[in-house]
């Protein structure tokens, strides 16, 4: 009887070495005459144990990790194949691990359990059961358990996805299309990648749902060209699920046809914006459109399209398999269901957290992330991407909530979390705010445009001390006009950092806390 053993092949874990350990243990079972089934499976999330290499036993799957490839001869002596937990990269049941053990796993429920390119394993864990539930129900049934469930969109804007679907299922159009904005271009976040690597069924199911819902035949996913693993991952699905009759012109025998593809991003920050992304894939420059009409009115190609990001597309599957209340039951306030929090940074433990919306910034830094991995205090920390506001230590008990961080005139974004201890210099990293839009933006409107460039000048005037109080003053006057004059959330939002670092660290600009010019 073999044994299996899993060795992740997500993005993290190949950049640690994976791929050579799957081949030192394939060699080594074989030099001992040891019958071993290796699944690569995707990630759990906890990218700070890779490569986490698990050995299936009766008891559950025991992990090992940090594995080497030196170290697979020594984890053999160890009887590791055995289910054995003696050696020292062992770390006993996986699912036992507190890191993973306290989230609240909904949309990521079989990352790192499934092999992510089996569709037989995918559907014997749960999958497509949300689809088989969505081809009973008429598209106005669909949208409205959608809707029940508070689903939001989790790419930034926390829109309702029902209000948005409801909106394309009335429009009229001779075609209407799905969306997926895979451009996972914020530092600090990973979500969607580990989604498309280590399950990239329940996205394609998402989507297919989303097709039945509104009445689209056909969906794009625009993944970033830096994605090359999820890019062959989703493609490899996308033709299993064709074969196995889940896509094509007869989705699961229910006379309604859905079609997927994927297109190669262009690899510009702006196309993660939806107009922007609209373009590309007409095959257009990446610029950002004015708006209205909204592209669930007039999209892709000028007709009624859905879009959404990866973490809300993939959300859906469970709703429609569970029911709408089950989803709603998670979170607090207007913010339903689960949050996937990526930890990044200046962190000892980083990785992708999924709780229920209500969790601490505090809670998420210390009980998950174990505190600086510098050993230092930490100073501030970053959350919705390159253009989210720098919290100080008095706002990290504020719960994770959209209103609750709006109100701070903040954004969960993303839902990425980018650490930075004492030593992190604010003036510096407003700076470099700046100077990412003005690398990034393009170009249509002149504020986020020039304002941007100015903006790297001004900032380099107070960290140089030349006419500093001044310059506060034409700064704070430029974020503003930024603000408030950009076509997109590019100009208007790249002066949350720099605000927010402005007005919480003013020491950092040769301010005094306190200085009404700081306040």
């Amino acid at each position: 009887m073999s044994v299996r053993i899993y060795v992740p092949a997500d993005s993290a874990a190949l950049a640690l070495g994976a791929d050579d350990v799957a081949s030192a243990i394939r060699s080594e079972a074989a030099r001992r005459g040891i019958a071993i089934d290796l699944v690569r499976n995707g990630t759990r999330g906890l990218l700070y144990l890779e490569p986490l290499v698990e050995v299936d036993t009766p008891d559950g799957r025991i992990g090992f990790g940090n594995v080497d490839e030196s170290d697979v001869a020594a984890l053999f002596d160890a009887g590791f194949h055995d289910g054995q937990s003696t050696h020292r990269l062992a770390l006993g049941l996986v699912e036992q691990i507190p890191y993973l053990a306290r989230q609240t796993r909904l949309t990521f429920a079989r990352c790192g359990i499934t092999d992510p390119l089996s569709l037989s394993d995918y559907e014997a864990h749960g999958g497509y059961r949300g689809l088989r539930q969505a081809v009973t129900m008429t598209g106005a049934d669909i949208v409205a358990a959608v809707t029940a469930s508070g689903l939001r969109g989790r790419g930034g804007a926390a829109f309702p996805t029902g209000i948005k679907w409801n909106t394309v299922l009335r429009a009229p159009g001779f075609q209407k299309y799905i969306v997926c904005n895979a451009d996972e271009g914020d530092s600090g976040t990973f979500a969607d990648r580990i989604v498309m690597e280590s399950d990239p069924f329940v996205l394609i199911e998402g989507m297919t749902i989303a097709g039945l819902a509104v009445g689209a035949t056909r969906g794009f996913i625009y993944v970033r060209s830096e994605y090359p693993h999820a890019i062959a991952a989703l493609n490899h699905a996308i033709q299993t699920a064709t074969r196995a009759g889940l896509l094509g012109a007869n989705v699961a025998g229910s006379g309604r046809a859905f079609a997927l593809e994927v297109r190669k991003g262009a690899g510009a920050y702006i196309c993660g914006e939806e107009t922007a992304l609209l373009e590309s894939i007409e095959g257009k420059r990446g610029v950002v459109r004015a708006k209205p009409p909204l592209p669930a009115l007039a999209g892709l190609f000028g007709q009624p399209t859905v879009i959404n990001n990866v973490l809300s597309l993939a959300s859906v599957p469970v709703i429609l398999e569970k029911g709408a209340q089950f989803y709603q039951d998670f979170g607090m306030g207007r913010s339903r269901g689960t949050l996937p929090v990526q930890l990044a940074g200046n962190i000892k433990n980083g990785g992708l957290i999924e709780l229920a919306f209500g969790v601490t910034l505090r809670e998420i830094m210390y009980d998950y992330g174990g505190g600086s991995a510098s050993g230092r205090p930490i100073k501030a920390v970053q959350v919705g991407g390159p253009l989210g506001a720098y919290l100080p230590q008095s706002q990290w008990d504020t719960p994770l909530d959209y209103e609750a961080f709006a109100a701070l005139w903040a954004v969960l974004g993303h839902g990425g979390i980018v650490v930075h201890d004492d030593s992190a210099d604010m003036a510096k990293l407003a700076r470099y705010a700046m100077e990412f839009c003005a690398v990034e933006s393009c170009g249509k409107c002149t504020p986020c445009r020039i304002g941007s460039t100015r903006g790297v000048e001004v900032i380099d005037k107070i960290r140089a001390g030349t006419e500093r109080p001044q310059q506060v003053i034409l700064l704070r006057s430029l974020c503003d006009t930024m603000l408030n004059g950009s076509l997109c959330a590019m100009g208007g939002m790249t002066p949350y950092p720099v605000l927010s670092a402005l007005n919480h660290f003013p020491q950092d600009f040769g301010q005094v806390a306190g200085d009404e010019l700081a306040a």
